[in-house]
């Protein structure tokens, strides 16, 4: 039987055809946006040149990149400053034209804008998601300052998407994912629903083909059965409003794509169980009408229960206005009422466009839909790891969709799976740190408690309550993480300082000397300044952290070796510590290094003993140095708890050196079994220790510590065992694999 395979459609949103300078300047006087032609003229003749010898993926010149961007920006109503930017968003990326270049010629605004939409250079970086990411980091803190940074990028990502066809498959699903994560959130926060849809339409295309492709031929497939059905609904619909003297425009449409899509993944049916795909629109002239036509609709048709939302009296956070009710049709068909005012469809539509005054306001203002920005530059400097901030965005860019009331009846919007926790945290700081428990309801509740829509919050608090690492595990927003972070960062630093001053102190007394003369010498002084420190307490600091050894330390300021040292100093004999130091750690600093330092102790941890070869993590110990752990380390997870320790090591390029390694060795009792393993195991290796028990009837159990110089020697002692008859299983801390051998 011949497999018939279904013909992939045409993306969703396809891009206009023959998009010039006249095409932008039409848009913006169809929408009646004052511009000086000729200073866009300008700029699209500066663009044209810049770009002049490059090419698309296409084939294209790759002006018609910003000349569409530009296109876009100007059909979303946006002033003729976004209209340049978009012309101008690639040439300090992709031409030779400097910033400086750019601020003469066309001034300190448009070049500032410019440079937020441009990316991070990936050679600044070793991995591409590090570049990305703080690309991301600075677009989103320019936009804090002016919001027309982000809608550039955003309309710069739609026409990327929508010739993304010209990208290799590996590339689409990339730049795909991106906008599916990223992009459109933002568009939604924004307000910008068109082209929040048609980002997410087009991703939901290039990432789910097959499920693009079944659910466009399902949808038209009811549209085509459903037209008549349609038509008898909206003409109910006309006469219904009409008898009850509601003036409104009715239309309908078919929800997108990818809302679609998710819909079905949220509820866990199928394509053929999908039924309200229809939404009609009902838009009317005031305020008291769009109730007055709710009211109308839910007497015309039954309402299904729990489908309603007032979004009016409680607005999105992106100023979202609208009455949202689900009803069922004459033949039992559900269908969606959207029920608002012109302005407030025009708001739901156009989002930041529709309501933006470049003149009036610069930047996000005081515009309570755009608080999020001014958070984000609240936290950031707090988040210096930029793939940190990336995991964070993504978290605070989730729609919010939660609505709870404080005792005074305020209203709070949050993320699903927001905490009291985070509550306590969005009203106050200090109410965060001393939160000892909640009531919701009226009721008691754990701090872990999820919260649901129309909850009343009631914070308890305890002056002695602070707060603990348990409760990064707890809250789920940007604001309440960052906070609880800055406060444990400060005890830390507390703790390591006190910590490194007693560490330091303690030596300083083995030698005979006083702390507090240790840290006014003036050797202490040039201490400090090799190591860029300002404070003894940060010397302090690095000792408790592990960063710095006390010992070390201690010997750079009592034992120079040079003429005229402080005298003060001279209680210990000279050379004396530096001997004793060079004693316990020599001048090799060991197989491992700290990646961009090579004065830091560190040491191979023994629960996983790593060889050259292997993946490293290392991990700030208290006072101890940093313990360097193979990445399948089982001890890793439970380190992992505090991710401001873990740091960035290697192996250096030695010679010469071998590391001990345990292997536990599960066999078959077998008579002569220790000598084929003892003379398999020789032939590649030195053998440090052996140890054999029987476990079980049948079964023996082996450790044995083996020599090696390099994972190659390792996995090549590994197959040697795993190939002598008998061998069950290998296991190297924590790893498991099934020898060869057969069974007699």
């Amino acid at each position: 039987m011949e497999t018939v395979q279904r013909k992939q459609p045409p993306p969703p949103v396809r891009p206009e055809k023959n998009i010039g300078f006249e095409q932008i300047v039409a848009r913006l006087d169809a929408h009646d946006r004052p511009y000086d032609r000729t200073f866009l003229e300008s700029v699209y003749a500066f663009t044209a040149d810049q770009h002049r010898d490059q090419r698309r993926k296409s084939g294209e010149p790759y002006v018609m990149h910003p000349t569409y961007v530009a296109y876009i920006l100007a059909d979303l109503k946006f002033d003729e400053v976004s209209v340049a930017v978009g012309l101008l968003h690639d040439v300090l990326e992709d031409t030779l034209i400097s910033r400086e270049g750019l601020e003469e010629r066309f001034g300190t605004e448009i070049t500032s804008l410019v440079d937020g939409v441009t990316k991070i250079g990936k050679q600044e970086y070793v991995r591409r998601d590090d570049a990305q990411a703080e690309t991301f980091r600075k677009m989103i803190l320019a936009s804090a300052r002016d919001i027309r940074v982000i809608t550039v990028k955003l309309a710069d990502r739609l026409h990327n998407m929508l010739t993304l066809e010209h990208m290799t498959p590996e590339s689409r699903r990339r730049i795909a994912g991106e906008t599916l994560e990223i992009y459109a959130p933002i568009a939604h926060r924004l307000g910008m629903s068109k082209v929040q849809g048609d980002l997410e339409d087009l991703s939901f295309y290039y990432l789910y083909p097959r499920q693009f492709a079944e659910l466009s031929a399902k949808i038209k497939e009811k549209m085509r059965g459903g037209k008549g059905q349609i038509h008898q609904i909206r003409n109910r619909l006309e006469s219904a409003l009409r008898d009850g003297s509601v003036d409104a425009n009715i239309s309908y449409r078919v929800k997108r794509y990818y809302s679609i899509f998710r819909k079905l993944r949220r509820q866990g049916i199928e394509i053929s169980e999908l039924y309200d795909y229809l939404a009609f629109r009902v838009i009317t002239e005031d305020l008291k009408d769009t109730y007055a036509a709710f009211g109308i609709v839910h007497q015309t048709w039954r309402p299904i229960p729990g489908r309603f939302k007032d979004y009016i009296a409680m607005p999105k956070p992106n100023l979202y206005q609208s009455l949202h009710t689900t009803v069922l049709g004459e033949s039992g068909q559900p269908f969606e009422v959207q029920i608002r005012t012109r302005e407030m469809d025009l708001v739901a539509e156009e989002g930041i466009a529709a309501h933006w005054s470049y003149k009036e306001n610069r930047g996000n203002g005081g515009d309570p839909g755009f608080k999020w920005l001014r958070q984000l530059l609240e936290w950031q400097t707090e988040t210096k790891d930029p793939r940190e901030f990336m995991t964070q965005l993504k978290i605070d860019l989730y729609p919010e969709e939660v609505y709870i009331f404080s005792p005074k009846g305020q209203v709070y919007s949050f993320p699903r799976g927001a905490t009291p926790l985070d509550f306590a945290y969005r009203i106050h700081t200090d109410i965060g740190h001393h939160c000892s428990g909640a009531r919701v309801n009226g009721r008691m509740v754990p701090l872990k408690t999820a919260l649901q829509n129309g909850d009343i919050v009631e914070i308890l608090t305890n002056p002695n309550r602070w707060p603990s690492r348990d409760w990064l595990k707890i809250v789920n927003t940007s604001r309440a993480r960052s906070k609880i972070r800055q406060w444990l960062n400060a005890e830390r630093k507390k703790e390591a300082e006190e910590i490194g001053r007693r560490l330091l102190e303690r030596e300083a007394k083995r030698n005979d000397v006083s702390l507090k003369r240790v840290a006014a010498c003036d050797r202490m002084k040039q201490v400090l300044a090799d190591e860029g420190l300002s404070r003894v307490e940060e010397l302090y600091q690095r000792i408790g952290h592990g960063k710095a050894d006390a010992i070390q330390v201690l010997a750079r300021v009592l034992d120079t070796g040079e003429e005229g040292d402080d005298s003060s100093m001279s209680t210990l004999r000279p050379g004396a510590l530096r001997r004793a130091v060079d004693r316990l750690f020599p001048s090799s600093s060991g197989p491992v290094q700290v990646r961009g330092h090579d004065d830091l102790m560190v040491y191979l941890a023994k629960c996983c003993n790593p060889v050259p070869g292997d993946d490293l993590v290392g991990y700030v110990t208290r006072g101890r140095g940093v313990s360097v752990h193979a990445t399948n380390c089982p001890n890793l997870k439970g380190l992992m708890v505090d991710p401001d320790r873990v740091i960035d090591v290697e192996w250096q390029r030695r010679s010469g050196s071998v590391y001990p390694v345990t292997f536990t060795i599960e066999t078959e009792d077998r008579p002569g079994m220790l000598a084929r393993l003892t003379d398999a195991i020789a032939k590649e290796s030195n053998i440090k220790s052996f140890e054999a028990e029987a476990v079980e009837t049948g079964r023996g159990l082996i450790d044995v510590v083996v020599e090696v110089k390099d994972r190659k020697q390792l996995e090549r002692l590994r197959s040697a065992i795993l190939r002598v008859a008998g061998v069950l299983e290998v296991s190297r801390r924590g790893e498991r694999e099934r020898g060869g051998g057969t069974r007699s």
